[in-house]
């Protein structure tokens, strides 16, 4: 635990505690200090207070910063795809089938297992389990991710995915032909009211969710489709072309349960993953090709299917 004091001056009088220690510590974001005031690791006066609590001139505010939990994960020689590598990120190619992160009864075989034995310098902000992992996909997901290395370079990144900064398009393959070139959904994603695992386009516990889509090339029963992410809430492209009635193939949470084709996991692909460098600030933009699988899958839709 490293404990710091604070003494509050007439300048600072009436700013919310929250806010007065964002700017004294740097490199802490607001959440992170909001968490440490519910937990009561923020004295004021020698007393715990709330986030929104008004500062007074000659208030002594200390704050207690426990030591990061020590990894208790296996790191794991598990081969996968580094696109880019530097002090403070890494951007990886994840295949299909592989689960971004452990969770109860999956604590191995992961992408995190895979980078704990590649470097151990993963930042600590979103905890044990998930060191480094700024965004994710879903496990039957291929394409680019990208994992910071230290905590500076998470918060930067993490906030450029709340402003909606970073670039993300997938290629996913459709049941259905799509009749629009292109078209924009803009309907708002949140829990199933029933369905306690599935996310579903409802008005109610909901974020705006919105996915720019265009046609690149249709056969008689399945549409091949680029998805731009706007917003990017959970199963977002996956909920959104199954709500317009283009189902992901291989989807067995928001598609048909019995398809024409023969796949493990849905037809989607994250392919072009763009943002600003943590600290440089210079934007960079890498691009995987689809995978093996849904390449020699549209190949087998272009020989035997007629196209539209």
């Amino acid at each position: 635990m490293t404990e710091t004091i604070f003494q509050a001056t007439g300048a600072e009088l009436g700013i919310r505690i929250d806010l007065y220690l964002a700017d004294k510590v740097s490199d802490l974001s607001r959440s992170r200090i909001q968490k440490l005031i519910k937990d009561g690791e923020v004295l004021v006066n020698g007393k715990t207070v709330k986030p929104n609590y008004a500062v007074a001139e000659g208030d002594e505010i200390l704050i207690g910063i426990p030591q990061p939990e020590q990894l208790q994960l296996a790191a794991q020689e598990i081969p996968f795809e580094v696109l880019f590598e530097d002090q403070d990120l890494i951007v990886v190619n994840k295949p299909q089938g592989m689960v971004v992160h452990p969770a109860a009864g999956n604590y191995q075989g992961t992408l995190v297992n895979a980078l704990l034995h590649h470097c151990t310098d993963l930042s600590g902000i979103n905890g044990v389990m998930r060191p480094g992992i700024v965004h994710r996909i879903d496990k039957d997901t291929s394409g680019l991710l990208m994992v910071a290395k230290n905590d500076f370079a998470h918060m930067n990144l993490a906030k450029q995915i709340k402003d909606h900064a970073i670039t993300r398009v997938y290629n996913a393959l459709v049941h259905g032909t799509v009749a629009e070139p292109a078209g924009v959904i803009d309907a708002p994603i949140g829990r199933h009211p029933v369905h306690r695992k599935k996310m579903a386009v409802v008005l109610k516990n909901s974020k705006r969710a919105v996915t720019h889509y265009k046609v690149l090339e249709r056969f008689s029963e399945y549409t091949l489709i680029e998805a731009r992410l706007e917003t990017g809430r959970t199963h977002q492209i996956r909920v959104h072309m199954s709500y317009l009635g283009y189902p992901v193939v291989g989807d067995p949470l928001y598609g048909p349960r019995k398809g024409n084709l023969d796949l493990k996991g849905q037809a989607l692909h994250a392919r072009v993953l763009g943002f600003h460098h943590p600290r440089s600030g210079a934007y960079m933009e890498f691009e995987a090709p689809l995978p093996p699988y849904f390449q020699e899958l549209l190949q087998d839709l272009r020989n035997h299917q007629v196209k539209k």
